[in-house]
């Protein structure tokens, strides 16, 4: 009976190994773009040196370039005279765009008006809600109401 079992033992080795063949043989197609990888690193390795030379290049206009200040656009520094309805909230003077929404947000965060919720919602007072015309608008579309109001 044990010389039965070892007989058996053998031919089930032998499935193994044919499994195992097949493999090896899907292993050399993968091995060919590995191949290539390798050429690929010693030409990359050449041009690595390059590049070096050239962050050195680069590290004095990279310098130069927060030393400029960055100019604001004459558009938004152009003097614009608010509505009477607007004056109530900025102020009766002509000022720039960009001042007109500094002054806006001032007014809001004085009088506690951004939801306590949904901060991006802007909840209208009295004053706001005539330039709004409703009680409560998104942080992004105040602009562009705001902007209606100036002249």
């Amino acid at each position: 009976m044990a010389a039965a079992k070892k007989p058996a033992a053998k031919p089930a080795a032998k499935p193994v190994a044919k499994p195992a063949a097949k493999k090896p043989a899907a292993k050399p197609a993968a091995k060919k773009p590995a191949a290539k990888a390798p050429a690929a690193k010693p030409a990359a390795k050449k041009p690595a040196a390059k590049p070096a030379a050239k962050a050195a290049a680069k590290k004095p206009a990279a310098a130069k370039k927060p030393a400029a200040k960055r100019a604001p656009s004459a558009a938004f520094m152009k003097p614009m005279t608010p509505s009477a309805i607007l004056a109530a909230v900025v102020g009766a003077t002509a000022i720039p765009r960009t001042e007109v929404t500094k002054k806006v947000w001032d007014y809001i965060k004085k009088h506690s008006l951004q939801d306590a919720v949904n901060r991006r919602m802007i909840n209208a007072d009295a004053n706001l809600r005539a330039i709004f015309g409703k009680a409560q608008v998104s942080m992004f579309e105040m602009t562009k109401l705001i902007s209606n109001q100036l002249k």
